[in-house]
């Protein structure tokens, strides 16, 4: 996670007011369509890809340096005096090796254990998925849990391991959420971010610039309400307050391994020793409970029938839609925004001719059939996926002895020992990706680009792959992708082109519009 920063001025273009000239879009109609998960209890086994064979197996380089001190010197570099990206990359250097033994935060009084051992490129990732091979219990935030008084009492569907009976239920009932709610998803989208971006070209209009963060965490979860539960929020008791809420709740749950900006000598004894007492937010919490309670309707007749109790099949609704969804598209969104708006106009005008004349040759319908013939749309989002994952983390604790290979060795490691995996070092493996740090748009069009997708793992699994409940894969894969896309397809609708100015906060990037040039073509 990045810590704060000052924005700094991305200035593509000098004119910061939207241009008046436009042209009448093309009315929209919308097609229901479905939303695939497997109700399969067999686990996937994910297949690293293949390499020389015989490899050299070799002592696992790194070490954890003397008790107390050797965590904490690791935590002030991962946190404040390298960062996240250099900490892995400044040790890759050190020991000739992208697998190597080192700390991770927030050890300390949180994490009794912070030993691990760090998997920094695509051929030992995925590992982390196999799920015959690793156990996932209690893993979703890494070497700490947050404490189950953040979450009504329960371990939540993302801490189960598949071989607990409870996840094969959860897992279906998020499923159900997914596919009772395929009507709503075209419509209630484009409704809402219709609206989101007038109020941003008002905003601009006015200000000379428009911040996207706090109006589309807005926007996010009024379409998650409208299009999940068929509710608006602003005619129940949450009113407008379900953003402010859901990210004090997320602090609580993520301070342990966040970076808010603040002085090191302020921030690491508050965020990174002690676990903030959940009784701080217990009111905040109640509040969003009870709106998942009272408008989950026929979803939790559906827990029911599952043998999930209300209560818990609740508790596992907030956290998938707020922690996992509304969190995922609250990084996921600014950062499609930052990637496409440095890609710069060429790529723009491309955009916008593909989702025009798509639309325009499909009766000027949007449907699932229309959005997969938007190759290059398509390409862009899960480059954005794969440049800058929501989800850099991913941890799995070996049930057994293993062999993990990289591309240049092997390592013995022992059953119960931490694996963790970073991300966007996997995905940016220049053994595996041409161009690997760069953001090329259309890397993913074609056959060549569709091969590579299957080294797109954001979703704690292959693009290529689905998830089940005998897997971790997440079971909004589809859904997280399918939104992305309408987000483009939404910005290029309307406008030919714009530009930004970007900034860090602790989850993602701060964004603003300079400028937005409404359609002229």
């Amino acid at each position: 996670m990045a810590s704060v920063s000052t924005p700094f001025p991305i200035s593509l273009h000098p004119r910061i007011q939207i241009q008046s000239n436009t042209i009448r879009s093309t009315p929209l109609k919308f097609r229901v369509f479905k939303i695939k998960a497997s109700g399969s209890e067999t686990p996937q086994t994910v297949t690293p890809q293949t390499g020389p064979k015989d490899l050299p197996i070799r002592s696992l380089p790194g070490n954890y340096g003397l008790p107390i001190l050797g965590p904490l010197n690791d935590r002030l570099d991962y946190f404040y005096n390298q960062g996240a990206e250099e900490f892995f990359k400044s040790r890759i250097r050190k020991y000739n090796s992208t697998v190597f033994k080192v700390n991770m935060p927030p050890g300390g009084f949180i994490a009794e254990n912070p030993q691990v051992v760090a998997l920094l490129d695509g051929k030992s990732f995925p590992i982390l998925f196999d799920v015959d091979k690793v156990e996932k219990k209690d893993l979703f935030t890494g070497t700490y849990m947050p404490s189950t008084d953040l979450t009504g009492g329960y371990r939540i569907l993302s801490y189960l391991d598949p071989s607990e009976p409870n996840h094969a239920k959860l897992k279906s009932l998020i499923f159900f959420l997914l596919k009772s709610s395929r009507n709503r998803i075209f419509p209630e989208f484009q409704a809402t971010y219709s609206k989101l971006f007038d109020s941003l070209e008002k905003e601009l209009s006015l200000n000379g610039k428009a911040d996207i963060g706090g109006p589309s965490d807005s926007a996010a979860f009024e379409f998650l309400a409208k299009a999940f539960y068929g509710v608006n929020p602003a005619d129940t008791k949450l009113k407008s307050d379900a953003p402010s809420l859901i990210t004090k709740w997320v602090l609580f749950n993520l301070h342990p391994v966040l970076s808010l900006g603040l002085p090191k000598l302020i921030e690491d004894p508050l965020l990174h020793n002690f676990r903030l007492p959940a009784s701080l937010i217990k009111s905040d919490y109640q509040r969003l409970y009870e709106f998942f309670l009272e408008n989950s309707g026929d979803i939790l007749v559906e827990a029911d029938k599952l043998g999930i109790s209300r209560e818990e099949a609740a508790h596992n609704l907030l956290f998938a839609t707020c922690f996992n969804t509304w969190g995922g598209m609250k990084i996921l969104f600014p950062n499609l925004v930052k990637r496409v708006g440095r890609a710069g106009h060429q790529v723009h005008i491309r955009l916008a001719e593909e989702i025009r004349s798509v639309i325009k040759s499909n009766g000027g319908e949007l449907t699932m059939g229309a959005i997969e013939k938007m190759e290059l749309t398509k390409s862009v989002v899960f480059e954005c996926l794969r440049f800058e994952p929501p989800v850099p983390a991913q941890y799995g604790r070996a049930k057994k002895d293993l062999v993990i290979e990289s591309h240049d060795a092997s390592f013995k490691v022992k059953a119960g020992q931490m694996l963790y995996g970073y991300q966007p070092l996997a995905t940016r493996d220049p053994k595996i990706f041409d161009r690997a740090d760069e953001f090329v748009p259309e890397r993913f069009v074609g056959e060549e680009g569709e091969r590579l997708l299957r080294h797109v793992v954001w979703s704690n699994g292959p693009e290529t792959e689905k998830p089940t409940v005998g897997n971790k894969q997440c079971a909004g894969k589809d859904f997280v992708v399918l939104v992305a896309r309408l987000f483009v397809i939404e910005i290029f609708r309307r406008y030919d082109s714009f530009d930004i100015g970007v900034g860090k906060s602790a989850l993602g990037s701060s964004v603003n519009f300079t400028s937005l040039r409404k359609a002229s073509f």
